[in-house]
């Protein structure tokens, strides 16, 4: 999945720049355009928005392999490019932390597709929606566009933003559709190789990044095991803050980002990690009895509480002897944790905000052996009862956050059944 702006600053400064010409002698110089006299650029934005240490960094065009202006004659939504297979990601759940603050993502892949029009074509594009949370509360939301042109590279086409603050829309900075202003991004090359350069978001003073390809053909730990064959390469990006490293990977397409305090991972897709059912009969336990714990926590019975947090325990004790993906296991032994320490202070609010905790990362547990509907309509009632505590205590920020995100959840699911 392409990441979003959670890892980098949007400050930008204006000096002006124009592009544009150095895009034509670049295609000129590209061994992979020569001999086409049909072969058309893809015109270049301004780099005016972008400081002076970020243009310093941008490769030159005679590297960029996302000049050339692509087709999309075939159904391009039917995308094949392993390294970003977006049309066989119908779920995944991502995690990681932002300045130390635990980050978690879910993205579903939306059933109706979306045309836009770019370059004298109709293009049909694949829509996913992605939705972020910082700390337990949502944080960003986008729907993105996405499509795989003739050659088998993939083309991203925009994107609607929405940053929240206080669990109401702050901005919607992001925001971008390709067309007559705005030209689409490459998110993956239909063959990378090292040294290639390419713009996964090209909308200098709205969104910019360039990805530099280091290698190909490696290694990597994946969220139940190693895969092979996945790229690694560096990103930059429009405030120049940093180089960020990325690994693309068969099979999961944006596999990680980042490093140490903040970094996104994928910790489960499906159906590329889906086990046959039916799911293990702890995973149940684990997920009725957080909801057993949350009822005990907000009616104050401190002597019930405590043994249920000792059944949910025991239950991922022998769940956790499986194979469990890694990522989504340290996300449970994080949340049993805080209901443990919850539940000992006798905290009712914060006893049942963590067992709901719990509950949802049984849910996330759950994804391998359910059908993604019905751990989305499980995901309703869990924010439900998040809904209902907050409100109880007065809490309005929190209360405006969990209704933007059952409204969103409740899109996934109407989407599903047109």
């Amino acid at each position: 999945m392409k990441r979003r702006r959670t890892l980098v600053s949007l400050a930008v400064v204006g000096v002006a720049a124009v592009a544009g010409l150095a895009t034509l002698i670049a295609v000129d110089k590209d061994p992979r355009s020569r001999g086409s006299p049909s072969v058309r650029s893809i015109p270049q934005p301004p780099l005016g928005t972008l400081n002076a240490r970020t243009r310093r960094r941008l490769a030159p065009a005679s590297r960029r392999v996302d000049l050339i202006a692509p087709s999309f004659s075939s159904p391009s939504v039917n995308v094949t490019n392993p390294l970003f297979p977006i049309s066989k990601l119908h779920s995944a759940i991502l995690v990681g932390r932002v300045d130390g603050v635990p980050w978690r993502a879910e993205t579903t892949l939306l059933p109706r597709t979306e045309t836009v029009g770019w370059n004298g074509m109709h293009v049909q594009t694949l829509r996913s929606q992605f939705v972020a949370y910082l700390g337990g509360r949502i944080f960003e939301v986008a729907v993105d566009r996405y499509a795989q042109a003739d050659d088998g590279s993939v083309w991203y086409f925009g994107e609607d933003a929405y940053t929240y603050k206080n669990g109401r829309v702050a901005d919607t900075e992001g925001t971008w559709l390709a067309g007559e202003d705005h030209p689409p991004a490459m998110i993956m090359p239909a063959g990378p190789r090292v040294g290639d350069v390419y713009r996964t978001e090209n909308v200098p003073g709205v969104v910019f990044e360039q990805v530099t390809v280091e290698k190909t053909g490696q290694t990597v730990e994946g969220p139940i095991g190693p895969v092979h064959a996945a790229m690694i390469g560096r990103e930059l990006h429009m405030d120049e803050t940093r180089l960020e490293r990325k690994v693309f990977a068969p099979g999961y397409g944006e596999l990680l980002s980042g490093g140490g305090k903040t970094f996104e991972a994928t910790a489960l897709v499906v159906p590329q990690d889906n086990l046959a059912p039916p799911q293990p009969p702890q995973l149940k336990k684990l997920f009725r009895g957080a909801l057993d714990v949350f009822d005990a926590g907000r009616t104050r019975q401190w002597q019930a509480a405590p043994d249920g947090v000792a059944r949910i325990g025991r239950a991922w004790t022998v769940l956790r002897a499986g194979n469990v993906p890694a990522r989504l296991a340290t996300e449970m032994d994080d949340a049993l944790a805080g209901l443990t320490r919850a539940v000992g202070a006798r905290n009712a609010r914060a006893a049942s905000g963590a067992a709901l905790d719990v509950a949802s990362a049984a849910l996330d547990l759950q994804l391998q052996h359910r059908p993604r509907r019905e751990i989305d309509s499980a995901r309703l009632g869990l924010w439900t009862r998040r809904l209902s505590s907050d409100a109880t205590a007065h809490d309005r920020a929190a209360v405006s956050g969990d209704l933007a995100t059952l409204e969103w959840i409740r899109d996934r699911i109407r989407f599903r059944n047109r």
